[in-house]
């Protein structure tokens, strides 16, 4: 059924009115240029194209994941230099900017049942004969949990499902205490760290997170090495580091880790997570999980292991964990690489993706990393052909992303004075695999992405990578995403959280950025694993380096048309529409919330709630919630009405062509539009975080929240607060109106 529909929907695509949206371009116009420079463009980019070499993002993939290369290793260092002499050989200005952070490595490593039986974990991946570097143990890091507290623990075992708050208020309902006890939670429904963080908040003394094979295992597919899927002694290294506060190194927030930095004490990090916490396989969960007594667990926190779940928490099931981590400093390794502009050359238009991994780590991070490689080396020769970029181009292959977004963190933190007068757009990329385009950013590059996604051929289809997008919307969407692929000239774009390098761009400094790549049909299961192999990748990622070809062709062809339009590219309408709707969402958020506890409260009131509980089974009645007041949200529409007018005068004023000196002049007003939608003081809570539109959740780590100190305010029963963060958002939107009507003036 799916692939009929499917068909049917590109049919639609190739011959119908949906085809012409999907393809706003059509060869016509290109945003940021004059009509007689698009010919030119396009023509460069064709060549662009000509020059891209699939061999050798193969070879680079297989030499650089050959060894294990995480943050300190040899291999990571080595990786650095090879990548600095191909930069050099191809005419960059590169070099290497080394930084020196926290990064602490296990040394003890114990986990084990005491009771109702013995059982000790394996904590360890094995050897498989058809994975050539799986048996690389001594270099390997072992699996484990950056950033946890070393401890030595003992008490009783306790299920949490995704260890989100969410479920510990299911668990307080039940008559479930975790106070004391040793929680062990799932992977999925937020970021890791966010797990032993809210365990800790709830006064646990220790944290266990392991892979379920519903969400990642023989729920989804074959597993490793039949399949893609994860095995039952896979397991997912990570950081639990508290990034939604801070992200890079924990000793130096808001200033590079340079040599000399001052460095707080270990004891004084915020960030540091407060409990022993690690990550094990469903093999090592299943003789904990197995026996577990207590109540079973709601229908929506049950894995695909052959077991019942419950909860747990009794004496029965009691469980000893001992962690103990060096906590060393060790040196990282950015690649910088520069192609000076050659008319505005103080504009930068950076482009990254990080080299370092958990283990092998071929398709996180290497596969994007080679596309980048690739494409760098490809602008090298048209620029050896003649031509010269407008504006400066900035390669970075970052190290320490995994722990923490350690080098792009730091270099952002050191080069902040010169990034804020200087960057322009920064692009990200990081995994890449087979199947659908995905692009998060900045709402202001979202028509600049779709006219990209209309000029890149899908290597499986042949239809552009945009109208496959689209066709995957139309299927696989949810509703509004569905409505939109349908009616919308432009598909949207991600907001973005975190998870990758472009935060410190973003969310620190308030650079317009983008987050590309291709996903969606490559399975799972190697994630942060020894099985994160070249032999995996070639079985199940890329085989081919298709989609790597077509990252390089994608992100190319970004940089390139950013570091050549005769304006950059940023166009507003998009984006009021998208503040529009993030308006309607948390005003729809307050009155959900509203009903739902008037809803509640009464069913508590009333006993309706009590009585439909089991009343063999333990079930406390919540206490009643405060009523949630009608908030003033004028601000925010009367900001948003100010700032759809200025958009829409821009998008007018933009269609006149302007002398190369205006353009310029241009530039500098339009590169800085996205400061405008920061704060110096930053969030409530996260003074780092600074974009009022965009940022990682408290509560959700990688995930976004937009307009995050309303929303969160609003989720957290604030009111006061939320009153507050509306002018202040509001203001904030009103000013980058006020940045929009600089540039229309001057046009």
């Amino acid at each position: 059924m799916f692939r009929s529909l499917l068909n049917f929907s590109l049919s639609l695509l190739l011959t119908g009115s949906i085809s012409a949206q999907s393809m706003p371009n059509a060869g016509q116009t290109l945003l940021g240029f004059s009509a007689e420079n698009i010919a030119a463009q396009k023509a460069l980019e064709k060549k662009f194209d000509a020059s891209l070499k699939r061999e050798n993002l193969r070879e680079w993939l297989k030499r650089m994941s050959a060894r294990p290369h995480h943050v300190g290793s040899p291999h990571g260092k080595d990786n650095a230099e090879f990548m600095l002499a191909l930069f050099k050989s191809w005419g960059y200005d590169a070099q290497i900017e080394q930084f020196d952070v926290l990064f602490p490595t296990p040394k003890t490593r114990v986990l084990e049942m005491l009771a109702p039986e013995k059982f000790t974990a394996r904590i360890a991946e094995p050897e498989l004969k058809e994975d050539a570097t799986s048996n690389q143990q001594s270099e390997q890091l072992p699996v484990y949990n950056a950033y946890s507290a070393d401890g030595d623990v003992t008490a009783p075992l306790v299920y949490v499902n995704y260890g989100v708050p969410a479920d510990y208020e299911e668990l307080e309902k039940r008559g479930v205490e975790v106070k004391g006890k040793i929680v062990i939670a799932r992977y999925g429904g937020s970021w890791r760290g966010i797990k032993s963080k809210v365990a800790a908040e709830h006064g646990a003394v220790g944290c266990l997170i392991y892979s379920d094979p519903r969400n990642d295992g023989y729920f989804q597919g074959d597993v490793y090495p039949k399949g893609a899927y994860r095995n039952e002694n896979g397991a997912q290294r990570g950081s639990v580091v508290d990034m939604p506060t801070f992200p890079g190194d924990p000793l130096t927030p808001n200033v590079g880790a340079t040599k000399n930095a001052k460095r707080l004490d270990r004891k004084d990090a915020t960030t540091l997570t407060k409990i022993p916490v690690m990550p094990i396989s469903y093999a090592d969960a299943l003789p904990l999980l197995r026996t577990l007594e207590g109540a079973v667990v709601p229908e929506s926190w049950r894995g695909a292991l052959p077991i019942t779940y419950h909860f747990g928490g009794t004496e029965r099931t009691k469980v000893h964990l001992k962690l103990e981590f060096n906590w060393d400093i060790k040196p990282i390794y950015n690649v910088i690489a520069k192609m000076k502009g050659g008319e505005r050359p103080d504009e930068w238009i950076i482009r990254g993706n990080h080299h370092d991994a958990w283990v092998n780590g071929a398709s996180d991070p290497v596969s994007g990393q080679v596309a980048l490689l690739e494409e760098a080396r490809a602008v090298s020769e048209l620029v050896k052909s003649g031509w010269k970029p407008k504006r400066t181009i900035i390669y970075c292959a970052w190290d320490g992303e995994e722990p923490g977004l350690l080098g792009s963190t730091e270099w952002v933190e050191t080069h902040a004075a010169e990034l804020k007068e200087k960057a322009a757009v920064y692009i990200n990329s990081d995994s890449n695999g087979r199947g659908f385009l995905g692009v998060g950013g900045s709402h202001t590059l979202e028509k600049f992405v779709n006219e990209v996604a209309g000029d890149v051929a899908d290597p499986q289809t042949k239809i552009s990578v945009g109208q496959r997008w689209r066709a995957n919307e139309l299927i696989n969407g949810s509703p509004n995403a569905k409505r939109d692929a349908k009616e919308r000239g432009d598909l949207r774009i991600d907001a973005l959280g975190s998870g990758s390098d472009y935060t410190p761009f973003l969310q620190h400094l308030g650079i317009a950025s983008l987050n590309v790549g291709y996903g969606g049909e490559s399975g799972g299961g190697s994630y942060h694993s020894v099985y994160d192999s070249y032999d995996h990748y070639i079985r199940f990622g890329d085989p081919n380096f298709d989609y790597g070809i077509a990252l390089a062709q994608t992100a190319g062809r970004m940089t390139l048309r950013l570091a050549n339009a005769d304006v950059l590219p940023f166009e507003f309408t998009n984006f009021a529409d998208t503040i529009g709707i993030y308006i309607k969402e948390i005003m729809t958020l307050a009155d959900t919330m509203r009903e739902d506890t008037k809803a509640m409260n009464r069913m508590i009131a009333d006993g309706t709630l009590k009585a439909v509980q089991d009343p063999t089974q333990i079930f406390i009645v919540p206490k009643p919630k405060s009523e949630v007041p009608f908030l003033n949200f004028a601000p925010l529409h009367n900001a948003l009405a100010t700032l759809q007018e200025s958009a829409k005068n821009y998008q007018t004023a933009a269609k006149d062509k302007s002398s190369p000196s205006a353009q310029k002049q241009l530039d500098a007003i339009l590169m800085k539009t996205e400061r405008a939608l920061t704060s110096q003081n930053g969030l409530t809570r996260r003074d780092w975080f600074k974009h009022q539109i965009y940022a990682p959740g408290f509560y959700t780590g990688y995930g976004v929240k937009t307009l995050p100190s309303v929303r969160e305010a609003i989720e957290q029963r604030d009111w006061k607060e939320a009153g507050e963060q509306i002018e202040i958002v509001a203001k904030t939107i009103a000013n980058f109106a006020a940045e929009i009507d600089k540039a229309t003036r001057l046009l």
